[in-house]
């Protein structure tokens, strides 16, 4: 169980680390910038929010597998299969959690006030500086949002990292494959340990959400 709940951890981690990286600049071109296929990039974006998990975990096992692009460039470089692998499955995270991480950032961009962003324009900032000095510290309670929620979701994930892993003990067997695990063999008290502990990880994230919405925050998913 322990070892269960640490690769959970592990992937949770570099899964919520990716996400603040990739999804800072998508939620910037999605809150400021008008162009072509705008409505497709955030279709695309939000489309984890109603795919079934087993589809995208399908989709995302085709796009690994060892006769791929993806799949053989990564063997080629690193001599190890990207399917059924904790790497393969930090993708699949990355992917399946994406809207959890770039609408609560998106949302904390939109609500700066113009008179911030047209201040540091006569300032004479530059894209990077505006986004440093005012973008960030006005949202920073979108991304702390981001982080929690993007945590707290990998942290439960099932039928994305079953497609994409499997439930190789040590490597790939994640807490929520092991629970799974667990009710089929009739561990039941092994199963109600581990569903608390899973339980308890969740209450914690969402009350740290839920405590930023109260400072004013006003950060939803999904809308």
């Amino acid at each position: 169980m322990l070892e269960s709940l640490f690769i959970s951890l592990q992937l949770a981690l570099t899964t919520t680390g990716i996400l603040l990286l990739i999804a800072l600049p998508l939620a910037y071109v999605l809150a400021f910038k008008t162009f072509a296929g705008r409505t497709v990039l955030e279709v695309i974006v939000a489309l984890p929010l109603v795919l079934p998990p087993t589809v995208l975990g399908y989709f995302v096992l085709v796009m690994i597998a060892p006769d791929s692009i993806l799949g053989s460039t990564w063997y080629e470089l690193f001599d190890s299969s990207l399917a059924f692998s904790f790497s393969g499955m930090v993708v699949a995270s990355v992917l399946y959690s994406l809207p959890f991480a770039v609408q609560p950032m998106q949302q904390a961009l939109r609500a700066i006030p113009d008179s911030w962003l047209e201040m540091a324009r006569t300032q004479g900032l530059n894209l990077k500086q505006t986004l440093l000095q005012v973008m960030l510290p006005a949202a920073k309670g979108g991304v702390l949002v981001a982080a929690a929620l993007s945590f707290a979701h990998t942290m439960g994930e099932f039928g994305v990292v079953l497609m994409v892993g499997g439930s190789i003990p040590g490597e790939t067997k994640v807490a929520s494959i092991a629970l799974f695990e667990m009710v089929e063999m009739q561990q039941q008290s092994e199963a109600w340990m581990l569903a608390l502990i899973l339980l308890a990880v969740s209450f914690v994230m969402l009350s740290v959400v839920y405590a930023m919405n109260r400072k004013g925050l006003n950060i939803e998913v999904g809308k």
